[in-house]
């Protein structure tokens, strides 16, 4: 079955011929790669849906203030602030999205979905879905079934990792995997959940990785907030009938094109875009003094 993701339109000419669902074929191949029962892989999601939930409610409930200093309760600040900009729901999708990318960056338990500076994403928005609509954990198992096999797709044929692509390899990404979750989620078609994703590529498309300090914080964290906010409209988009007009295979070529040709100070590097301007510079000198103190005298047991 390894062919099965090569590319989008192979993953739905296969559910045709077979007449599967997308859940369904993404858990028979995880099984098949891991040596296990689909049943078994649905477990292990389910345990991994338990800690992206326990990420959210550490993050909106224990301090989480980076050693840096450059991450400081942000998500409980939003989900507990009083103006309501647009609705609760969205509040609420912002602050989860915050808090759970907030654990990650004080060191706590997340999922890397698909990747650490991008596990605010699917918890955000995956926990605000199943909130407003009543989905049980085993619908989200489908979800997360379903995501994962968007990023098979994505790291086969364009790069998941930030220091290849930037963090439109990883934010992008994660909020391709959430927007075409949600579209099967909300009974949507095999058509429609992927042209959410290309919706949501496009969206996303040339976003560069420059981590101020090298720290996966600024602006990872926010960026967090911000692609769930694309992924819930571009599934909203999609639900419509609104097409992206490029098709999603075309859509994840020009995402690996863009990331090959971007510079290499845009990958995670720090030496470029927010990490080299005047305060992302005065901030990485700062923490690299404090990791310098922190280091033991010389002759000094560890």
């Amino acid at each position: 079955m390894s062919f099965l993701f090569d590319k989008f339109s192979a993953w739905q000419a296969y559910c045709e011929k077979k007449g599967m669902q997308l859940p369904q074929t993404v858990a028979e191949y995880e099984a098949d790669q891991r040596g296990k029962t689909p049943e078994a892989i649905r477990e292990g999601l389910l345990k991994a849906w338990g800690v992206m939930k326990d990420a959210v409610q550490t993050g909106l409930t224990e301090d989480m203030k980076s050693r840096s200093g450059m991450i400081d309760n942000g998500g409980k600040k939003v989900f507990n602030h009083s103006l309501t900009v647009l609705s609760p729901e969205f509040q609420r999708l912002i602050a989860r999205s915050l808090a759970a990318k907030e654990v990650n960056s004080c060191m706590g338990r997340v999922v890397a979905a698909p990747t650490a500076g991008a596990s605010g994403i699917i918890p955000g928005t995956l926990y605000t879905l199943q909130e407003i609509h009543g989905l049980s954990d085993e619908q989200m198992v489908d979800g997360l079934l379903v995501s994962a096999g968007i990023a098979l797709i994505i790291q086969e044929r364009a790069s998941l990792a930030g220091a290849v692509g930037g963090c439109q390899a990883e934010t992008g990404s994660a909020a391709a995997m959430a927007a075409g979750a949600m579209v099967h989620l909300l009974g949507g078609d095999i058509p429609q959940v992927f042209n959410a994703i290309a919706i949501t590529i496009q969206c996303m498309l040339g976003l560069v990785c420059d981590p101020v300090a090298g720290l996966v914080e600024v602006p990872c964290v926010v960026r967090n907030a911000s692609a769930a906010a694309i992924a819930f409209s571009s599934t909203q988009i999609a639900l419509a009938g609104v097409g992206g007009v490029i098709p999603v295979d075309e859509c994840i070529d020009a995402m690996g094109e863009v990331g090959q040709s971007m510079e290499v100070r845009y990958k995670e590097t720090a030496l470029g875009g927010l990490a080299m301007t005047t305060t992302g510079q005065a901030i990485s000198k700062k923490v690299l003094i404090q990791d310098i103190e922190m280091l033991p005298d010389e002759g000094e047991v560890e």
